[in-house]
């Protein structure tokens, strides 16, 4: 069922809509209950160290106002488009909930250090995932590149889906100059949004 011309009143006349809803909004609320236990618990394993030989090109900086000014701003975006369309809401917050899911597994799987020289990038908004703890090695897959490529893929707007797909690479860069990232884990984020924005179409569609 399509709910992309329907007000968000008619949609709500839908069973299978309330329930994408409702329960999507349940998950996410279960996954920002767990993932601080689950990131303390990441944060003191021990993983191993790569040797990144494009990593160690980049000039070392903060730059975290600069990565937040490249996020925040689509991700409001993002939130206002999921409140003027139904389908696009659902689409957005099923894919957030796999890429979420999806992020946890691989850093569970792959146990990192993270790359000398990081510098602690100063985000207000991480309280929401990490709690009160300095947190360092959530690496494999990139959360920040991953989201914001999310976004560029679930915005409709040509002239939005551009500046965010510009925006995402600029902050792939800025994150590696903060040293937060390894290469790997930048280059993998769009693979695993491309997968989960998939996933959340065909949620919004059944």
């Amino acid at each position: 069922m399509q709910y992309d011309s329907i007000s968000w009143q008619r949609a709500w006349e839908y069973p299978a809509f309330r329930v994408k809803l409702i329960s999507g909004l349940i998950i996410l609320a279960g996954i920002l209950v767990f993932v601080p236990d689950f990131f303390l618990y990441i944060q003191v394993r021990e993983g191993i160290i790569l040797n990144d030989w494009v990593l160690n090109a980049f000039p070392v900086s903060d730059v975290s106002p600069y990565i937040f000014l490249m996020l925040y701003p689509f991700m409001a975006l993002m939130i206002w488009r999921m409140v003027e369309k139904t389908v696009f809401c659902i689409t957005g917050l099923w894919a957030y909930i796999f890429l979420c899911l999806g992020r946890m597994i691989t850093i569970y799987l792959i146990p990192l250090e993270p790359p000398i020289g990081i510098l602690h990038l100063e985000d207000p908004f991480s309280v929401f995932f990490y709690g009160t703890e300095l947190i360092t090695k959530d690496l494999f897959f990139s959360g920040h590149t991953a989201t914001l490529f999310l976004i560029a893929l679930c915005l409709e707007q040509k002239w939005e889906k551009y500046l965010a797909f510009a925006a995402t690479a600029v902050l792939a860069v800025l994150l590696m100059v903060q040293r937060v990232h390894y290469t790997a884990d930048i280059l993998a984020a769009p693979v695993f949004s491309y997968l989960f924005w998939l996933l959340g179409k065909r949620i919004a569609k059944i």
